[in-house]
């Protein structure tokens, strides 16, 4: 498996700079392991920095036989393609890649090891994420609901709107106040970056809440659980929210939005309600008519890219006065608006 040391060249293909490349954005902004460059010609030649805004000057290269000049000892699979399927264009590049030695992080749902395994050397290895460990989980039976600590579950209004970015800085700046504090993981990004967790949308809906169930009791003895979120309620396509909501029986939330974003992306075009409605939605089901612990949001995550630090901030204190909750975009401000709430 992926150790801390290992060199890493991300692959992403046509996506940098797009919602597509959540995952090489998670583990360039996050990550402990050294990323020695990214694979993307429609970047090539540009930096990290320039293209993503992330503070790295990680170089973009155009082809993979470059990457290997980097010293890399890993390729990471960066993009999330829809419906998180292994593109045909994709079987090559993974078959240089281990010809030339290197091995490989996958996060989508096609298992790469089904494919490769066979052509591995001594000291590789390919590890496909969304293959859960423990495939039959107990069913979900709120046994979370009977713990004495904090569990903060990360929710949406959409996908991609920060959940576990949000997450991320929430679980640091906790640290940074000496707390003892988990980040558990529910996606392919979260799982590479920290190690732990659970790819929830890799079990059948049966078992996904016993899933979420037993990742959180493994960890009922630190006080505060910072727990990734999937998907939203909002999203025709996602199913992901309610076993987050039934398998850790949340006792705070913390909804996350992006700046400007009024339609659900999906094929339907839903509008998002006023997020005063979005909250009373998730917290009505968080709880349950009072079946689980009483689940509050606490606080509003915003991403605000696109917009300067000026309007940003403008942005942020009218949705604060308008919800009378604390908002803060956590990669631009910081995340301690949050974590004041969640201590209050």
């Amino acid at each position: 498996m992926l150790n801390k040391n290992q060199k890493i060249a991300i692959y992403a293909e046509g996506s940098m700079g797009t919602l597509f490349a959540k995952m090489a954005e998670g583990v360039i902004r996050y990550s402990a392991n050294p990323i020695t460059c990214v694979i993307d010609s429609h970047q090539a030649g540009k930096t990290v920095s320039e293209v993503c805004g992330i503070d790295k000057d990680i170089p973009i290269l155009e082809t993979i036989d470059e990457a290997f000049e980097f010293g890399s000892e890993v390729l990471l699979l960066g993009t999330a393609p829809s419906g998180g399927r292994l593109p045909e264009s994709w079987i090559q590049i993974i078959d240089k890649a281990i010809e030339r030695g290197l091995s490989v992080v996958n996060g989508l749902h096609d298992n790469v090891n089904d494919i490769f395994s066979s052509k591995l050397g001594s000291n590789q290895w390919i590890w496909d994420i969304r293959n859960p460990i423990n495939k039959k989980p107990k069913i979900g039976a709120a046994r979370a609901s009977f713990l004495s600590n904090q569990r903060i579950l990360m929710i949406g209004t959409d996908m991609a709107v920060g959940k576990m970015t949000a997450g991320f800085e929430l679980a640091d700046s906790l640290r940074a106040e000496a707390k003892d504090v988990v980040f558990l993981a529910t996606g392919q990004t979260g799982i590479c970056i920290s190690g732990n967790g659970i790819p929830l949308d890799a079990y059948k809906v049966d078992y996904a809440s016993g899933a979420v169930e037993e990742m959180v009791l493994k960890y009922k003895k630190n006080k505060y659980l910072i727990i990734e979120g999937q998907g939203s309620l909002l999203n025709p396509g996602s199913t992901a929210t309610l076993p987050l909501m039934r398998g850790s029986c949340p006792t705070a939330l913390v909804l996350c939005h992006r700046h400007g974003l009024d339609v659900v992306e999906s094929e339907t075009k839903i509008l998002i309600p006023p997020l005063d409605e979005v909250i009373s939605l998730n917290e009505q089901l968080a709880t349950s008519l009072n079946s689980f612990p009483k689940a509050k949001v606490k606080a509003i995550a915003l991403d605000t890219r696109g917009l300067d630090d000026v309007s940003a901030k403008n942005e942020i204190y009218k949705l604060q006065d308008k919800l009378n909750l604390p908002v803060t975009d956590p990669v631009r401000f910081s995340a301690k608006k949050i974590v004041n709430a969640i201590l209050k």
